[in-house]
């Protein structure tokens, strides 16, 4: 079985469709009868990333590649880039401004959730150009 290729467009600032495309990957992983255990850490981890786009990264496209044993999702974003990846790891730790707080979002549990569902997890950014999220979630 070959793999199967999807992207998706992720609009900046736009709560309202935050999640569509975590909830269509979804949507195919339990059709194709994936485990529900890795179709939850799929969702997690992919969901926080979009959120993280949606919120920081002005929008972008994430491409996903399922295979049969696991799933390998890339989040590609223009925003501004993480200064300090680290202390971005750090449970807690946010960048998200006020408004954004007040509407749920922002508790700094974003990139620690992603760390814990993947088996995967790189990240690369640069300041004023963007960030690439590189997860894999392993089918058990």
């Amino acid at each position: 079985m070959e793999n199967l290729h999807f992207e998706y467009e992720v609009a900046g600032n736009n709560f309202s469709q935050a999640g569509m495309a975590s909830d269509a990957v979804k949507s195919t992983l339990k059709k194709m009868g994936i485990a529900s255990e890795d179709i939850r850490r799929v969702a997690i981890a992919m969901y926080e990333g979009e959120i993280n786009m949606v919120i920081h990264g002005g929008g972008g496209v994430a491409v996903i590649d399922i295979f049969f044993d696991h799933i390998e999702i890339k989040l590609i974003d223009h925003g501004k880039g993480i200064e300090n990846i680290e202390l971005a790891m750090t449970p807690g730790y946010s960048t998200a401004e006020d408004e954004i707080r007040a509407l749920g979002f922002g508790a700094g549990m974003g990139l620690p959730n992603m760390k814990k569902y993947a088996d995967v997890l790189e990240i690369e950014s640069e300041v004023g150009v963007g960030t690439t999220v590189y997860i894999r979630v392993d089918f058990h």
